[in-house]
């Protein structure tokens, strides 16, 4: 005889159960925050940032949610010594004076699978408005036990808005770093057992 299957939940209803309310930690293991900047106006520059924290706190709701951020700038890594040596340096990030860049969210507006992530971005010693185009990627157990939720989010910033703007003049024309900068990141995090 013909075991009629019950409905399957719908990805709302997924992640509705899923996303529990609580405090949610960084898994930097399985987190990458990268970029991307224009070069010579020909070619792009990738790299990321390979330290930081942040903590999650989900409410009832995306506008009773929020994020803590905290980047590491001495952490950057462009896969180039030299690159990431001038980038550290004082014409850049300045990390010995400006060690950490930090984002605080003031709210988020869509629905649970996709939604803008508004905040404040300090880098250096300037700090302005962002938005983050943020899609959920799910949430599982995994084999331990930890329940985890993943996420990917970009957003576009200016550097020089930020007082970042070195650059050096292209004999053709243009010049040797764009201003633009892609900030990608895919974060997984981990629910809290407190």
């Amino acid at each position: 005889m013909y075991r009629r299957e019950p409905p399957a939940a719908t990805q709302e209803e997924i992640m509705s159960v899923a996303l529990t309310p609580g405090t949610w930690n960084l898994d930097l293991a399985h987190t990458e925050i990268g970029f991307v900047v224009r070069h010579a106006g020909i070619s792009k520059v990738r790299g990321q940032f390979t330290e930081a924290d942040a903590t999650l706190v989900i409410g009832s709701g995306l506008d009773s949610s929020a994020v803590r951020a905290t980047i590491n700038t001495a952490s950057f890594d462009s896969n180039d010594n030299n690159r990431d040596a001038h980038v550290k340096g004082q014409d850049f990030f300045n990390v010995e004076q400006f060690p950490k860049m930090t984002f605080r969210s003031s709210g988020a507006e869509g629905s649970a699978e996709q939604f803008k992530l508004a905040g404040e971005l300090t880098i250096k010693d300037t700090t302005l408005p962002v938005e983050f185009d943020v899609e959920f990627g799910g949430a599982a157990v995994d084999p331990f036990g930890a329940t985890r939720a993943g996420f990917s989010a970009t957003t576009v910033i200016s550097r020089k808005q930020f007082g970042i703007t070195w650059n050096a003049a292209l004999e053709a024309g243009g010049v040797l770093v764009g201003d633009k900068v892609t900030i990608n990141v895919d974060a997984a995090f981990v629910l809290s057992a407190n």
